[in-house]
Order: C-alpha cells, then structure tokens, then sequence
C-alpha cells in the first residue's frame, strides 16, 4: 500500500525547501505527547519535561488537537511557509489566516462530523480559535524550541545545503530517494510506502509545487499532508538528528587530544552537529576569534568543511573528522 503525489513538469520545478520554527514546535509537543516518538531526541524529551514540571504550558487548545486517539491531525497548524525560513511570527500569522472553511473542513477530515469539545468550540468560532491557538503554541515556541533553536537551526541548514547537492547531482530521482527510504520518485509519482501507510491513497495536492521541509524533533518516518489548503508540505527527519544532542558532551578521545591539541580536539568534538562561530564560542567559553584561529587550522587539514546559509556559515565535519571522533575508532599514533 502506498501514499502517492502525483507531480507534473511545472509543480516539480517549484518544488522547494523551507524551515519552519513552527514544525519543530507542532513536532516537539506531539513527541511530548508520546506520539511516535523518536528515541533520537531522548535528550530534549527529558529536559523538556522537567521544564514542564518546573512551570506547567497551558495547551488546553492545541493539545486536543495534536495528541489524541487520530491518526491525523488538523492540517492548518503547520502551514506551507512563504520563503525559505520564516520566523515563527510568519508561521503563527499563516495559522490565523485559515479561512473558516478550511478550519471546519479539515476538523471534519480528522474527527469525523461529530466533534470532540475542544474541535467543536474551535469550528463554532474560528478567528477566535485560531488566535487562541496560535497564542498557545508561540508560548509552547519560547519555552521549548527557542533556548534551543540555534542549534535546531543548524542541522536543518545543513540539511538543506546537502539536499540541494542531491538535486543538483542527480535530479529529483536522487533527492527523493536520499531524503528517505520510504519515498520513491519515478515518472511524475512521488509514491511513499511503509507501515504508516496502510492502503492506497492520492494526496490531493495543494497549488504548486512541494515544500520539503526537514525536521529535527518529528518522529523517525516522513509526514505528507494528505489534503491542504496551502501548498502540500513533506516534512521529513532532518540529517545529523543523531549527534545533535550529544555534540561537545563527551570528552574528545585521548588520541584525538595528543594529535590536535585539546582546544581543537573539543572543537571538532563538539562540531559533530554543525554550528556556527558564535555557538562555537559559546559552547566552548572562548572567543570567536580563538574558535575561528583553530577553524582554519581544521580546514586547512580537510577535518573541517564550511558552508553558507543565508546570513550565517555554517561549520561542519568532514567524513575524516568524523572518523577522528568517532568512538569505535582505533587510538591514533601518537606524533613525536
């Protein structure tokens, strides 16, 4: 059984990524949830409930929403972003500007027509609804996504950087089938399998083309929205999720400290998720100077890559750095 998009010339060549602070949010609460979480993000699960606890979120909106006894959930919290990386005021603007429509259309799709009391007050007064909502998700934003967004923003630029080499290499056919194993692209079909997906299903596909958008606090398999009323969205686990919580955790190995030196040896401990030189520096309690002297040093011996992202350059290793850090590698000679 599968999941199928169907994609003509024009709706492919629009095709295009984006990040969303929104996403991680929606995404953060449902792995809170217990909904299919992902043991990747053990870490932020943890502090994110002690933080909770410390000083419980008033979620009696969104929660009825997003965790429940469904298999879906309301498609107009996580709308299709504008541009490429939209702040979370672009995303909760777009939340509200769900015409009533489409709010009772998608409530429908996912309750049925007898509605639970949180959906039913929602569909009876929606504009209302909808600002209550999107107040309660930027305080569930400011509270657990944004003490750790930089980082968060990080893997996903990198993603994006790595996806646009796919594309540019090997078309769609090699950025679709790298992006996920579930997802195969052949002839105008994005076609999507795997145990999420039961039986046969078209996704009525919104205006134009894709939005592929990585994700680092979702769940380990791709999420298509199945009906739309902005463009579909493919939200999809984020490359380097793996290391990103555990990054500059661990001591660099001893070997790795007598070849580099121990500031450069942290610092390519800690760049097993990429970053910048600002979290870098404050990571590591140095100055950007200090991170950006021994940066060089990394690159110039191919330990190091950097790329640009918008504004930002991002820092990240390369396939000998990683090796280097990786604990199952052997102990390196030492140098005289």
């Amino acid at each position: 059984m599968a999941l199928r998009v169907d994609l003509g010339v024009a709706e492919l060549a629009a095709t295009r990524f984006a990040i969303s602070p929104l996403s991680e949010t929606v995404a953060g609460l449902q792995q809170l949830g217990g909904r299919d979480r992902n043991p990747l993000n053990l870490r932020w699960l943890r502090w994110a409930a002690d933080e909770i606890a410390r000083r419980p979120l008033g979620l009696s909106r969104v929660r009825p929403l997003l965790v429940n006894d469904r298999r879906s959930w309301p498609e107009f919290l996580v709308p299709a972003p504008l541009g490429a990386a939209t702040a979370i005021e672009d995303d909760l603007a777009a939340v509200e500007r769900t015409t009533a429509s489409h709010v009772r259309a998608s409530l429908r799709r996912v309750f049925g027509e007898e509605l639970p009391d949180a959906a039913a007050a929602l569909a009876a007064q929606p504009a209302a609804g909808l600002r209550a909502i999107a107040a309660e998700l930027r305080t569930a934003h400011d509270r657990l996504i944004a003490p750790h967004w930089p980082r968060i923003r990080a893997v996903l630029d990198a993603d994006v950087i790595y996806r646009a080499k796919q594309l540019a290499a090997g078309g769609a056919e090699k950025l679709f089938a790298d992006l996920h194993p579930d997802l195969h692209w052949c002839d105008g079909r994005l076609t999507m399998r795997g145990r999420h997906w039961r039986t046969e299903h078209v996704v009525r596909r919104g205006p134009g083309g894709l939005v592929l958008i990585p994700v680092v606090l979702g769940p380990p398999h791709v999420m298509i929205k199945k009906s739309t009323s902005t463009q579909t969205t493919v939200r999809y686990p984020a490359r380097g999720v793996g290391a990103l919580w555990t990054a500059g955790t661990r001591p660099p190995a001893g070997s790795t400290v007598r070849l580099l030196g121990r500031a450069r040896a942290e610092l390519l401990e800690a760049l097993r998720s990429p970053a910048t030189t600002t979290e870098l520096a404050r990571a590591l309690g140095v100055t950007p100077s200090a991170v950006s002297q021994h940066l060089a040093v990394l690159r110039e011996n191919g330990l190091v890559a950097r790329e640009r992202s918008g504004r930002n350059v991002l820092y990240m290793t390369t396939a000998l750095g990683v090796s280097l850090t990786s604990p199952s590698s052997p102990d390196l000679p030492v140098l005289p």
